[in-house]
């Protein structure tokens, strides 16, 4: 789904070619390299855009000694599309790392809307740290695994607060857009 946010942002600023956004996503911070986006990758999710009528072929560019370039535009249906497939990302999130690419696409939806989603997902990780805690506290457990359920509790817990204060951040961030 990243990737198709991706595609829609940039055709909403206007048409592009798939070679054109990959290069995008290369220059100045490999973020093809970073999300293993290959160019097949790319052209897959194109081909999957049009077959859902969010994006279509607007032009073919003949170039003389060069192959040809499909430009493609947004739809209509992929403007009303691309709204909530950001909000989806921050809905469906599991960690900070998932809502990148709808921190970087903020700007086609509503704030107060993400920031809503976002105090959701860090209140649902304070309670999974909360009930973490309380059943470390009841948990009875045996002398040999002390040591082990020890250090795998400080690692949840850790874990937990470390994506808690992203959460935190992101909120502070959009609090002052």
């Amino acid at each position: 789904m990243t990737i198709q946010i991706y595609i829609l942002s940039k055709l909403i600023e206007r048409d592009h070619y798939p070679y054109e956004l990959k290069k995008g996503l290369s220059e100045p911070v490999p973020f093809d390299k970073m999300a293993n986006i290959t160019e097949s990758k790319l052209y897959y999710h194109f081909e999957s855009l049009t077959k859902q009528g969010l994006i279509e072929e607007a032009e073919l560019i003949k170039e003389e000694h060069r192959p040809d370039k499909q430009l493609y535009t947004i739809t209509e249906k992929g403007r009303l599309a691309l709204p909530q497939k950001i909000y989806d990302v921050f809905e469906k999130s599991k960690q900070m790392s998932d809502l990148i690419i709808g921190l970087i696409f903020i700007q086609y939806v509503d704030i107060q809307k993400v920031i809503t989603l976002v105090q959701v997902k860090k209140m649902a990780l304070e309670n999974k740290r909360e009930t973490l805690t309380k059943v470390y506290e009841k948990t009875v457990i045996p002398a040999h695994l002390e040591e082990t359920i020890h250090l795998a509790n400080g690692y949840f817990m850790e874990s937990l607060q470390r994506e808690i204060s992203w959460f935190e951040r992101v909120l502070e961030m959009l609090h002052h857009d």
